[in-house]
């Protein structure tokens, strides 16, 4: 049976969140809640259900101290509990198309050869149909979906969280070894519980008025 939260629960918690800036070193979220915010970017919509990413979330405190000066010397990396770094696939290939058919099938039930028609479709549309540049575009737009969906479902669950473009991705890319993973960092999140003293977490939020950012055709 299909639950929801109310409605006011929802507003409150998106009012609630920020971009964490001071995160509080010694509070760290539970196993229970974090396996819950992973799954959450499991369940994350992708273009086609592709997914072209992959999440690395970082805990030690060793290579997060490494990360700290290519990150524009930002605390968030090694205060908060947690650090997710938001890679995507930086050559998706045949091959990458092929392994999503593949769970398609074993998820569904269905024969892979009735895939036939979307693997046509997809490989015209993703392989071919892109340069490697906007292959690379493409993919950095699903991993902001990614990032949004972990950011509200961080909130809903009471959790901070920060968004962070403030780092060297190639940097990033050989402290991880995401190179030789085929991978490229995109976008950090630092994810955990703010600071007592955060100054930015008593402030107003500041949005434009509704009707000056939706329109009714």
């Amino acid at each position: 049976m299909n639950t929801t939260i109310q409605r006011e629960t929802l507003l409150h918690q998106l009012n609630w969140r920020y971009a964490t800036k001071q995160f509080d070193p010694q509070r760290k979220i539970s196993p229970g809640d974090w396996a819950t915010l992973e799954e959450a970017l499991v369940l994350t919509p992708s273009s086609f259900g592709l997914q072209p990413w992959k999440f690395i979330v970082i805990t030690d405190p060793a290579i997060r101290e490494r990360l700290l000066p290519v990150s524009w010397g930002q605390r968030q990396v090694v205060d908060a509990s947690h650090l997710v770094v938001f890679a995507i696939k930086k050559t998706l290939s045949e091959q990458d198309i092929d392994h999503y058919l593949g769970r398609i099938a074993e998820v569904r039930n269905v024969p892979l050869e009735s895939l036939a028609g979307l693997r046509d479709m997809l490989i015209g549309s993703i392989i071919k149909g892109m340069d490697a540049q906007a292959r690379k575009a493409w993919a950095a737009r699903q991993v902001y979906i990614a990032l949004g969906n972990f950011l509200n479902s961080a909130a809903l669950l009471g959790i901070d969280a920060g968004p962070m473009e403030g780092f060297q991705p190639d940097q990033y890319d050989e402290i991880l070894g995401l190179d030789q993973q085929g991978l490229s960092a995109v976008v950090i999140a630092a994810a955990g519980y703010r600071a007592s003293d955060d100054k930015y977490a008593a402030l107003p939020k500041v949005r434009f008025p509704r009707g000056q950012v939706i329109a009714h055709i």
